[in-house]
């Protein structure tokens, strides 16, 4: 079997069984990673472990719930590999992962973002799961079919780099402080830095969660975030949901400026659960 010199990372909060099933994703690999990192955000470190690669756990501990920029730049600095994978927790990767990542990044020093496939409610429940992804999932609505895109439309959920060029981005904007922007922000600096962002046939399944539409649960830090976002680039990141969190009279949107009108109420927000 084919030891690639790549780094897989993935930081994780409260997902123990998608960390699990990511870590059997990838010993079905073609080709495997020299390393898994796992940076777990403000809990203890796994003990997982694999006969194929090595896997190497961290706490990282910060102020805040989720520090998702300041985690995946830990995570960066711990790759012992020239090429760097980044991983959401609730991914798991296809056979083909690593290698068409690995052989993507070789070809170009770009910042490289593969398809994310959604799984059905219960699929990985189901017996011999890995090998009936495809037939059980459902290609992303907004980058399905595209082989181009724009840097607007970057996102952590999967994405691959030489280390050089992470570091050249700079990493993660850590003003961004829990969930919101921070991707757009990464893909916004990588085009200021004139690195194209670019899409490897690199497969990710995402496993299915619950989740708010729009989402009232990270209400603040959205509205944080989007605040940070357009003092950096004159631009509102996240319109959809800002215009969603407007029509339901939780923020006068103007120009230049958000306010706060109030705050969303239990009942709002579980009303905004898809199950």
């Amino acid at each position: 079997m084919n030891i690639t010199p790549v780094s897989v990372l993935t930081i994780v909060k409260s997902r123990q069984e998608a960390l699990h099933n990511l870590v059997l994703g990838l010993e079905r690999a073609e080709a495997f990673p020299a390393e898994l990192v796992i940076v777990h955000m403000n809990e203890p470190a796994s003990e997982l472990a694999s006969e194929n690669f090595p896997v190497r756990t961290f706490r990282f501990d910060a102020d805040e719930r989720l520090p998702l920029a300041a985690a995946r730049n830990f995570a960066a600095e711990q790759a012992a590999s020239p090429f760097i994978i980044f991983l959401d927790v609730d991914c798991i990767p296809a056979p083909q992962l690593v290698g068409n990542y690995l052989n993507a990044c070789r070809n170009a020093d770009h910042l490289w973002i593969g398809p994310v496939r959604y799984l059905r409610q219960g699929a990985t429940l189901e017996p011999g799961f890995l090998s009936k992804m495809w037939e059980a999932s459902s290609p992303d609505p907004v980058r399905a079919d595209l082989r181009e895109v724009t840097h607007a439309l970057f996102w952590s959920l999967s994405f691959a780099c030489s280390k050089e060029i992470y570091d050249r981005i700079g990493g993660f904007d850590t003003r961004f402080t829990g969930y919101g922007a921070e991707d757009t922000d990464f893909g916004f600096t990588a085009r200021q830095q004139g690195i194209a962002l670019s899409v490897a046939d690199a497969i990710a399944y995402h496993q299915y969660h619950a989740s708010y539409d729009p989402p009232l649960n990270h209400f603040e830090d959205i509205l944080t975030n989007a605040k940070t976002f357009f003092m950096k680039w004159k631009k509102w990141p996240m319109e959809g949901w800002l215009k969603k969190f407007a029509d339901m009279g939780l923020i006068a949107w103007e120009d230049n400026e958000i306010r706060i009108v109030r705050k969303p109420g239990d009942v709002e927000i579980a009303a905004a659960l898809k199950l």
